[in-house]
């Protein structure tokens, strides 16, 4: 496989990556948007020169639809708005694969389309999910597309105590756009994107 030496050993770097975000104090953070159901936070990356994004609110599914709507798989596409193409490239298990896949112009365009090719792991955590993902440095490139990179990111979802019908969804994203953009403009698109990601994945499964 290109440019990953063990899937297995790799995966388990990832996860551990994951839950060291996961266990990060609550005064390591600054909000950076709140909307009723979501707030998102926001800390200096310690992978590269921008922020590293958490993302919690409430969905209101069990944690198995709502994984599987966010994990690499047909359903994404469905939801996604930010998502224009996605392929598998190399599957290992079933919890664990690489994937390509494109993101639509954001800001009126002034941040262009962006492609990824990324591992992405699920995996068991306390009573629910996480399903991660990190970037490959793939060789073969598509030119119509700037080549982004996903330092390691993703989402720990778990049953809410007092009601297991509904999700405490948290993700941790640390995305470099690369190309030339102000830091400033990528800020505030990650904000907002983490915010519509929310509804529409809300919307998605009330739907399903």
């Amino acid at each position: 496989m290109e440019g990953l030496p063990d899937a297995a050993v790799f995966a388990t770097r990832l996860k551990n990556t994951l839950i060291q975000y996961h266990s990060i104090e609550d005064d390591k953070w600054r909000v950076a948007k709140k909307m009723k159901d979501v707030t998102i936070w926001r800390k200096p990356s310690e992978e590269f020169n921008g922020y590293l994004f958490k993302a919690q609110g409430v969905i209101d599914d069990i944690v198995n639809s709502v994984i599987d709507h966010i994990r690499p798989g047909p359903c994404r596409l469905d939801w996604d708005s930010l998502m224009t193409s996605m392929d598998i490239l190399e599957h290992f298990e079933e919890n664990c694969c690489v994937m390509r896949y494109t993101t639509a112009g954001q800001l009126w365009n002034i941040i262009s389309p962006r492609e990824f090719v990324d591992f992405s792991y699920t995996v068991g955590y306390e009573e629910g999910l996480l399903s991660c993902g990190v970037s490959l440095d793939w060789s073969e490139k598509r030119p119509e597309f700037i080549r982004g990179y996903n330092h390691p990111c993703g989402w720990f979802c778990v049953p809410l105590k007092d009601n297991p019908r509904q999700s405490l969804l948290t993700g941790y994203i640390q995305t470099d756009l690369r190309g030339m953009i102000p830091q400033s403009a990528v800020n505030t698109a990650m904000a907002s994107t983490l915010i519509n990601f929310y509804g529409d994945l809300q919307k998605a499964l009330q739907k399903a």
